[in-house]
């Protein structure tokens, strides 16, 4: 029964089912729910520093259970946020109530879309990527499996990572320079992949231009099938989701920086170059990846088996703590500045 804890992961669809069914203050149940009554728990039930052992990490590995989990969120997200396309098309809501919707769309579209996506997008497995690209397309973010794959894992802790902040740099500034540096070096790595394979440009293999097919068609269809309400409706949702997605490469990377060799290439990433939190509730909701270090050590590695490194630095708060703390640059400095290492807190 201990494997199906990750079954409350869908407790964030539940809670969004609730936002779209309602009106008034309910538009903000899923908003109340990620952001008040999940850092509750996780305050309450505390933290969980323990690993598995090899054997029962051998046999989680294999078990497709975990792996169903994952791909049932395709028809929830889809199913809801059509849910929320044919409430807000045959509702006249106020603008309150408007916001409140797009929040909860935006944290459903975060947690089990983007976050999910992310998962499996590290898969081999040509149709668990698939899926993966599929949840990133009602967040409007379909490049961050290029950017991330290809560039985070191999930059992060650099200047040449979007994703990594700056130590002192507010999450403000943060959404600017990283929506729009993995923008441009997902085209990068695109185009050089397709001089790899020793394809064009226009080739059927570059993906970057399938995404910019994929994501307008899908805005588009809307206003066909519903209006431009709803257009706008899920064009906020998809940005709030992946503002939603930087808070989190935000409080993973902040401030961590990598050091070049005498031989001029920068070290390996290690288990310091990512911040990482063991509240329990946080790590069952996001798929145990505030496990942020083991991730980055070996990204195929699945989520139910990931390991916590003593040497990581953690984070005092669980991540949707963390998140509404970096909201507030003035309470994130208080709290976080003094945690970073000494030593990369010199600016680049």
């Amino acid at each position: 029964m201990r494997d199906l804890k990750y079954l409350f992961a869908y407790t964030v669809p539940i809670s969004t089912l609730v936002s779209f069914s309602s009106f008034g203050i309910g538009t903000y149940t899923a908003v109340f729910y990620a952001f008040v009554l999940l850092p509750i728990l996780d305050v309450v039930l505390g933290k969980d520093n323990s690993n598995l052992s090899d054997e029962t990490a051998g046999s989680k590995k294999i078990n497709k259970i975990f792996d169903w989990m994952l791909y049932i969120n395709l028809p929830v997200v889809y199913g809801l946020m059509c849910f929320g396309f044919m409430k807000v098309y045959s509702n006249d809501y106020t603008l309150f109530e408007m916001i409140g919707m797009c929040l909860s769309a935006g944290i459903l579209l975060a947690t089990n879309g983007i976050n999910v996506a992310h998962e499996l997008c590290h898969r081999r497995k040509y149709f668990e990527r698939a899926i993966g690209k599929a949840l990133f397309l009602p967040c409007l973010y379909m490049h961050f499996y290029i950017e991330h794959n290809f560039g985070h894992h191999v930059n992060v802790g650099t200047p040449d990572d979007g994703a990594t902040a700056k130590y002192k740099q507010s999450v403000y500034s943060f959404w600017i320079t990283s929506v729009s540096k993995q923008y441009l070096d997902a085209w990068k790595k695109q185009i050089q992949l397709l001089r790899i394979k020793k394809k064009s440009f226009f080739s059927i293999k570059n993906d970057m231009l399938w995404y910019h097919v994929f994501q307008p068609a899908y805005l588009g269809m809307l206003i066909i099938v519903f209006s431009p309400k709803v257009f706008l409706f899920a064009l906020v949702s998809g940005i709030i989701s992946f503002l939603f997605l930087e808070c989190i490469n935000y409080i993973e990377h902040y401030g961590l920086k990598r050091f070049k060799m005498p031989s001029g290439r920068y070290e390996r990433v290690q288990a310091h170059h990512s911040w990482n939190s063991n509240h329990n509730i946080g790590r069952i909701v996001l798929y145990e990846l505030t496990r942020h270090s083991d991730h980055h050590f070996k990204a195929s590695k699945k989520y139910q088996i990931l390991d916590c490194h003593d040497e990581a630095p953690q984070l005092p708060f669980g991540y949707p703590a963390s998140i509404l703390l970096s909201l507030v640059p003035p309470l994130w400095f208080y709290f976080i500045n003094p945690l970073v290492p000494e030593r990369m807190r010199e600016q680049v």
